[in-house]
């Protein structure tokens, strides 16, 4: 891959941090990055820098210019999240939408289903949710029970979803279904679109153990959608969940992100004494913070060697590499700023030096969300290593 930027990539730099500079709230990029704390108002101020995203046209630079995209090559996709890291600007809306269900349409979606749901999407208009995991079953997406039996021209949907983010407020689920029983688990699996605003559908929402209630359980009670709602063909979401799973895995990767992390556990290091001397110099903090800078660079070149792979039309398994890699960094960067930040690191809010103790809680559901790590480590033994299944001799 060449690391050198043309000078066309430079003037897309460019546009991005002069979009962001007129458009981010006021103080933004000084560090003045505060959400409103009442949940209302925290839903109306993040709808609001969705809409101007949308109109600003960056909700969804990678999608298709037809569909309000810009085609945005990858390496211009590569800058765009450079960027982003490197201002951090208030979580987008409908990121849900825009990076894993848009792209699950675009890709096996009929030209109704795309000009039915892509350009709300996109405006925040609709939320979505996704249904996968289940209790029981966790990340093994092949082993679903929740049911979808045809009824000529609709299926009717039994089951149960849970760890679903945002569903309490989605307008619509992207959801994999039990179809037929007959063959291997994998197979029978088929996509659905449901609409969540209807009997039948309830969701109870989770007491995150930051404190915050963005899970859900989700209920189906003989709940319905029409056969014009299924996505790909009957019985063959398999091969939708693989390929949307490969583009949650690398959107989940953190390596821009946890750059800026480390920035700032540096800089808290500069500030920080003990026995009045700054935490920097002190060889073992030292020590450590030449180990993380280490692995995150080799993270970047993993991502950025994924990257390669794409532009190369191919989106193997090994996106699991860097949400693996990235997801273990991670963890261990948050455990060692709790560990500087000694006894004042278990206070809440504003008393938490560095905001470790709510970061490090929070990072808990990196390891496990679109997949755990020990799902990314049988993948990569499977299908990358050719390693044998447990299964087999």
């Amino acid at each position: 891959m060449n690391f050198d930027y043309t000078d066309e990539q430079e003037a897309f730099r460019r546009e991005i941090r002069e979009w962001y500079e007129e458009n981010l709230p006021d103080g933004w990029i000084d560090g003045e990055r505060d959400l409103p704390d009442d949940e209302d108002e925290r839903e109306q101020f993040l709808r609001e820098w969705q809409r101007k995203l949308h109109e600003g046209g960056w909700a969804a630079i990678h999608w298709p210019e037809e569909y309000g995209g810009r085609d945005a090559s990858l390496m211009q996709q590569l800058i765009y999240q450079q960027e982003k890291a490197r201002v951090n600007p208030p979580p987008e809306r409908s990121e849900i939408g825009v990076d894993l269900v848009g792209p699950a349409i675009e890709g096996f979606g009929t030209e109704e289903q795309k000009e039915r749901y892509l350009p709300k999407i996109l405006s925040g208009e609709e939320l979505w949710c996704i249904g996968y995991s289940e209790p029981d079953v966790g990340s093994d997406l092949a082993s679903l029970q929740c049911k979808a039996v045809d009824e000529g021209d609709h299926f009717r949907i039994n089951g149960q979803k849970i760890w679903t983010t945002h569903a309490h407020k989605a307008d619509w689920c992207y959801m994999f279904t039990r179809t037929d029983n007959s063959g291997p688990k994998h197979h029978g699996i088929t996509a659905l679109i449901v609409d969540m605003d209807q009997e039948g559908v309830t969701t109870d929402r989770i007491r995150q153990i930051t404190d915050e209630r963005e899970f859900n359980q989700v209920y189906f009670d003989d709940a319905t959608t029409p056969k014009e709602n299924v996505l790909n063909e009957v019985d063959e979401g398999w091969e939708v969940a693989m390929r949307q799973l490969s583009f949650e895995r690398i959107s989940l990767s953190q390596s821009l992100d946890l750059e800026r992390r480390f920035d700032e556990l540096v800089e808290f290091c500069k500030n920080e004494t003990r026995g009045g001397t700054p935490l920097v110099e002190d060889p073992h903090v030292r020590e450590k913070l030449a180990e993380f800078d280490t692995r995150i660079q080799a993270a970047k070149l993993t991502y950025f060697r994924n990257v390669s792979k794409q532009m190369n039309g191919d989106l193997g398994a090994e996106a699991s590499f860097g949400k693996l890699y990235d997801s273990e960094i991670a963890a261990d960067l948050h455990r060692f700023r709790v560990k500087l930040g000694g006894p004042k690191a278990a206070l809440w809010g504003d008393d938490s030096p560095n905001g470790a103790a709510k970061d490090s809680l929070a990072n808990i559901s990196i390891r496990i969300g679109g997949g755990t790590s020990d799902i990314q480590r049988n993948i990569i033994g499977e299908r990358v290593l050719g390693l044998p299944k447990g299964d087999q001799e």
